[in-house]
């Protein structure tokens, strides 16, 4: 009964385990894997180059545990690196397994319940600088009007914790602003970690602004896959157990990662991803 593989989420921070969270919730009977390289988060000023290459090591590693299935939960990773894993990596070395992104099911969600056509997204600089968005968002509906905004301080805001301050809301009402005066509808969280500002966003935005956060919308599609594919479906493990590593110490992804999680997590610290 506990043959098969897992399914592996990968993040560079913490903000994947929102990810995790959700899907634990919603496929409840599998068995997963988290890996977190904190040690070099967050990557949204990266090079494109740098991004692929600890991406493709992240892979390596949760392949090499036995995953059958990998989720980047990491939206630099999934907007720099995810198409050239899928096309020239996986078909070489893993021509078997598969990796899925966490953008089309955000540029999916926004599509459908825009009504003004005007969707807003806000993201690390990374991911903003690919518009890779921009780029799924029109090719789902040419109608679109997408409006960008790379947000570089609220990785390291989240991180330290800092969600509910007084300069954390000044922040996010300088970073929303322009969005605001360009009358989106609909706005895309477009990096895991801003899911814990979800709340203060919204209270910066008002109710008149549908707001995804990918927590929430990458569960079910993932959930539709499965369906649509029994022959990976097939072999995947099914024991309900989530293990977790990190390559950061250990005592602050307790910390911080029970907090992301929503309960508290074990983990395996890791020296490094380079084999």
């Amino acid at each position: 009964m506990n043959k098969g593989g897992h399914i592996g989420v990968f993040d560079s921070g913490f903000g994947g385990l929102t990810i995790l969270r959700g899907i634990v919730k919603e496929l409840p009977e599998y068995s997963y894997i988290y890996l977190g390289d904190n040690a070099r988060a967050p990557y949204g000023n990266r090079s494109k180059e740098l991004i692929y290459e600890f991406t493709k090591q992240a892979v390596d590693f949760l392949f090499t545990k036995g995953c059958e299935l990998i989720i980047l939960a990491c939206n630099t990773a999934s907007s720099e690196a995810l198409h050239k894993i899928q096309q020239e990596y996986l078909p070489t070395k893993y021509p078997n397994k598969n990796v899925l992104g966490v953008l089309i099911p955000a540029a999916e969600y926004a599509v459908n319940v825009t009504k003004n056509n005007k969707v807003g997204v806000i993201a690390t600089e990374g991911t903003v600088n690919s518009g890779t968005f921009v780029r799924e968002l029109e090719k789902l509906s040419p109608k679109i009007k997408v409006v960008q905004q790379a947000c570089p301080l609220l990785v390291p805001i989240v991180e330290s914790g800092a969600v509910d301050s007084k300069a954390t809301k000044l922040i996010l009402e300088e970073y929303l602003a322009p969005l605001r005066e360009q009358n989106i509808d609909t706005l895309i969280l477009g990096c895991t970690h801003y899911g814990l500002l979800e709340k203060q966003i919204r209270d910066v935005l008002g109710n008149n602004v549908e707001v995804i956060s990918e927590a929430t919308c990458v569960p079910p599609k993932l959930g539709d896959y499965l369906t649509r594919h029994e022959e990976i479906s097939k072999k995947l493990r099914r024991d309900r157990s989530v293990k977790f590593y990190s390559t950061d110490p250990t005592d602050k992804f307790i910390t911080l990662g029970s907090e992301f999680y929503g309960e508290k997590v074990a983990v395996e610290k890791l020296t490094t991803l380079e084999y």
